[in-house]
């Protein structure tokens, strides 16, 4: 392909084709600038901004959306997940997101063991419907609660089950496609009668059939020569699945086509039998060369899967303190295997491990082994190999590691020496990456230090990636095991598997796509693999000032942007924190990674150019709930919530602010007033007209009521004399935060008096504390500042004495533990704050405070601050240990989010977000269970809406202590 071809689509008429599409196509059709720059990059390596964003609602919509840019010349992409790591799912040309419409399940039969799917479907949300027969889909990627069915089939996917079913392609029965010029067949298996009733009808169809047939009898013998004979080649184009002896299957032959050839509408799959119980056998070894030379052995008593990792990934993990608890779990060694066995019971799996130990056990010198019967310890171990892409990216001290040599296969008899020799090429090239994956698959997984930012340095990786093609193809094996070539490998391809074959994936892609219009210039006549670098030597962000300081980060807000490193957790509907906003409108936009990308779009200055007056990001991070979820929820911490602070901090300087800044970001002053005069307060914000009016004045949520002041703050009644606490004992300081002086101060008189019957001294300071959290989560960081430096100020005396702070509303704890130290990372008083500041919780565990016995069921919101920034676990230990039934309905944020759901416009979508789970657990709640919620803004959403009064922790314990008395 020509280079006036590659950049044929600056030449379209952009905007006839939009009008086009938009009269045409059910669907969404989005040529913004925000849309373009949020699907210019993926998981990869590459940019490339396209040159519009269709979302299809129908697959009558995907075929006019072709037919259309048919009409125009314009090249097209699909998109599910955007997951891919090589470059395959970005390029100048429409794309086609399928994810947020085409998600239907359209047929289960467990008889015939298969089910029908459209590309939009997420795999676990296949699986979860499949176990219900004990049936599962083999192939699990890591991503398998993100990735789409059409991403996996664009790339042929396989994951940690393949040893037990396969790839991708291996479980395709029947693919309904289309082709660029719109001609729509289902393919698979086919018979030789059957391919000649097709050419002789003649039509494209028999065109296309005619043109597979001669490839397969001209390129017969060098495909069964050249193509490796192992369990994970992907790389290339299935051609070998035409051969008589494979069933002249086109529905595989089309799996792994990453998008070049046709566009998949639906897909039968194969469903296999999912044992019910499985068993993890953990081996510990002197080096993961040595675990990778014993995979032969384990394969010998038919793991459903066996992983290996190094002693590099763990000790990454310590380095970023990820799961220490887990790590400890794995036996002695410095390198591991995790097999994993399955059976119909219990016994059965267990028994194929033992055998396994039994067998090794018998060497002279045999590796650490640790059998596993805790499904919870599993669980954690389990946890330590997924983490193995948040572990290898933004390791302190580590330089970045990128993908672009991520997931070879060889043999799996020969990885022990491949890895060997691969180590001592990393160490020829000056790199540095920690080696795991799908072992007995002969996978390998690995993030590399490539410099992506110097001319030196890109060279260096070409040079690398030449002699790693090079070694992968003495010892027999796969550029790409899963992850597809893209851009990156495809370039290398003819070292694989000759000029003939090149030339034969040519014909087969013409075939389909006789004007090279689907995703040009990836796998046949591709980039090469330094064009089209999202960094590369000409990246040079924009530098601004900051008020965080991003000491984690090399002190710099780009770079902070370039912890997302686009694997898109964050797009998760099952069990997630993250991100709250999209799980309830499935954009992009509204994900961690889309406004990392835009982000990253601004700083960068070419197409997204103006600054931080960008409405590209601003647009994007609207809905953000500023629920700090990503920075534990991300596997490498991308903390949006600080991002969006900082950047509304600029945006907005020197101008006017939305109402809702002055009203909630200024709370502290408004919340202050209105405690004087709280009778006048409440008249104003619940009388029906004088509400209406204050709540249209402050750009209040009409949906809304304004919440009640207490007729008598805490600091009231604790400055009247008559609160009973002692003057000696064990001193704590309480921390008077505003929300519950005003509001709830009942809260606070609870933990005072359960604290003094601890035998506690408690001190509450003379001044009370300013807010702290609403102006940062307004961007309104000069005036935050200031006020946590009072805050700091008030509290100084006391933790100069080392005396613990106790703060009861968790987001304002989370601003002592978190923005503190990002703000002032060098402030002696405020590193003191930091490390006294407790929730009642991690209070009494820290204390030893055994509680108070209360039996019953209680429905248990944690405030997403507390999951996110503090430790959760400590109030799931005290409640356990309490004796109560706790149910926890929702992982993430409740939709309040502060004041969040307060505002304007976002009543809805916090409501949204709230029935997930959270709302209809409490009203389901019997009259007996309890309501329990820290956060001050998740007892507001969840009294709002149910009229059920949850009780702060606090109030529990005390209720619990005064049932026992």
């Amino acid at each position: 392909m020509s280079e006036a071809e590659r950049t044929e689509g600056d030449m379209l008429n952009a905007k006839a084709l939009e009008a086009d599409l938009r009269a045409a196509v059910d669907g969404e059709v989005r040529f913004d600038s925000t849309s373009r720059a949020l699907y210019a990059t993926d998981a990869s390596n590459y940019r490339q901004v396209p040159v519009g964003v269709v979302l299809p609602r129908s697959t009558d919509a995907v075929i006019k959306t072709l037919e259309v840019c048919h009409r125009h010349g314009a090249p097209v992409v699909s998109r599910g997940g955007g997951t891919a790591l090589c470059g395959q799912t970005c390029n100048v040309a429409v794309v086609i997101d399928h994810s947020k419409y085409l998600r239907g399940i359209l047929e289960i039969d467990p008889q015939r063991r298969i089910a029908r799917v459209q590309p939009g479907v997420i795999l676990d949300q296949l699986r979860d419907e499949t176990e219900k027969f004990h049936l599962t889909y083999g192939p699990d990627p890591a991503t398998h609660d993100h990735n789409t069915f059409g991403g996996m089939i664009g790339n042929n996917s396989c994951g940690i089950h393949s040893v037990m079913a396969g790839r991708t392609a291996d479980n395709v029965l029947e693919l309904d496609v289309v082709t660029y010029d719109g001609v729509r067949m289902t393919v698979g298996p086919t018979s030789e009668e059957e391919l000649e009733r097709i050419i002789a009808a003649g039509g494209r169809r028999g065109e296309i059939y005619a043109g597979l047939r001669d490839i397969r009898d001209r390129y017969a013998r060098d495909i069964r020569r050249r193509y490796p004979r192992i369990p994970r080649r992907v790389s290339g184009f299935n051609l070998d699945d035409l051969l008589p002896e494979n069933g002249f299957n086109v529905a595989r032959a089309l799996v792994g086509t990453e998008g070049t050839c046709v566009t998949v509408m639906e897909a039968t799959v194969r469903l296999v039998h999912s044992p019910p119980s499985r068993t993890l056998l953990v081996l510990g070894y002197p080096d993961v060369y040595s675990a990778a030379d014993d995979i032969g052995t384990l394969m010998e008593f038919g793991p459903v899967g066996l992983e290996g990792l190094d002693e590099l990934l763990i000790k990454f993990m310590k380095k970023k303190k990820l799961h220490p608890e887990d790590i400890e779990l794995l036996p002695e060694g410095k390198g591991w295997l995790l097999a994993e066995f399955g059976g119909d019971s219990k016994e059965e799996s267990d028994r194929k491990a033992r055998q396994a130990m039994k067998k090794i056990g018998k060497r002279d010198a045999p590796p650490t082994m640790k059998l596993f019967s805790d499904s919870k310890e599993e669980k954690m171990v389990w946890e330590v190999r997924e983490s193995g892409l948040g572990a290898t990216a933004n390791v302190p001290g580590v330089p970045l590691g990128w993908p672009g040599w991520e997931d070879a296969a060889v043999p799996p008899e020969k990885v022990g020496p491949y890895l060997r020799d691969f180590h001592a090429l990393l160490q020829e090239h000056g790199l540095i990456a920690s080696l795991y994956g799908h072992f007995g698959d002969g996978c390998i997984h690995c993030r590399i230090s490539f410099d992506l930012f110097t001319h030196q340095g890109v060279q260096n990786y070409l040079s690398f990636l030449d002699k790693a093609t090079d070694l992968v193809v003495r010892y027999g094996g796969s550029f790409s095991a899963e992850h597809g070539d893209g851009q990156s490998k495809a370039m290398y391809l003819e070292k694989m598997y000759g000029p003939g074959l090149l030339e034969a994936f040519r014909r087969f892609k013409e075939l389909w796509d006789p004007g090279w219009k689907m995703n040009p210039g990836k796998v046949v006549e591709p980039f090469r693999p330094d064009q089209n670098l999202r960094l590369g030597p000409e990246y040079n962000p924009w530098q601004p000032e900051t008020r965080f300081r991003f000491p984690n980060d090399d002190g710099s807000f780009p770079r902070a942007v370039l912890r997302c490193v686009g694997v898109g957790k964050c797009r998760r509907s099952h069990d997630a924190f993250m991100c709250p906003s999209f799980l309830a409108t499935l954009e992009e936009k509204h994900t961690t990674r889309g406004r990392a990308h835009l982000l990253f779009e601004m700083f960068r200055g070419d197409f997204v150019s103006d600054g931080w007056h960008s409405k590209e990001v601003l647009e994007s991070l609207e809905f953000c709930l500023s629920c700090k979820g990503c920075k534990t929820d991300c596997p490498v911490n991308v903390d949006m919530a600080t991002y969006k602070a900082e950047f509304l901090h600029h945006h907005y300087r020197h101008r006017l602010r939305p109402l809702p800044a002055y009203s909630m970001g200024l709370f502290g002053i408004w919340g202050s007033l209105g405690a004087k005069v709280p009778a006048l307060a409440n008249f104003m914000g619940q009388t029906p007209v004088l509400s209406g009016i204050t709540k249209a004045v402050g750009g209040i949520a009409p949906e809304r009521s304004m919440p009640r002041f207490a007729a008598e703050t805490f600091t009231s009644w604790y400055q009247s004399g008559n609160h009973g606490g002692r003057s000696e004992g064990r001193r704590v300081v309480l921390y008077v935060d505003i929300f519950n002086d005003c509001f709830f101060p009942e809260t606070l008189k609870a933990a005072f008096e359960l604290l003094t019957r601890y035998g506690y001294q408690v001190i509450v300071p003379k001044k009370r504390p300013p807010a702290v959290r609403p102006p940062i989560d307004y961007g309104m960081l000069d005036y935050a500042r200031k006020k946590i430096l009072e805050a700091v100020g008030i509290l100084s005396p006391y933790v100069r004495q080392g005396i613990p702070v106790l703060v009861l509303e968790p987001s304002t704890a989370a601003v002592f533990r978190d923005e503190l130290s990002e703000l002032y990372p060098q402030h002696e008083d405020g590193k003191r704050v930091t490390s006294l500041t407790l929730t009642l919780s991690e209070f009494m565990k820290k204390e030893h405070l055994s509680p108070p016995k209360l039996s019953g069921t209680i429905v248990y919101q944690a405030h997403c601050h507390q999951k996110a920034l503090l430790n959760p676990e400590a109030a799931h230990e005290l409640l356990k240990q309490m004796g109560l039934t706790v149910v926890e309905p929702q992982n993430g944020c409740c939709g309040m989010a502060g004041s969040f759901g307060f505002e304007k416009g976002k009543y809805e979508i916090s409501m949204r977000i709230s029935e997930m789970g959270l709302l209809p657990a409490v009203r389901e709640a019997s009259s007996g269970d309890l309501i329990v919620a820290d956060g001050f803004s998740c007892r507001t959403q969840i009294l709002q809406a149910t009229a059920r009064k949850p009780l702060h922790l606090a109030e529990l314990l005390l209720l619990a202590l005064n049932r026992t008395r």
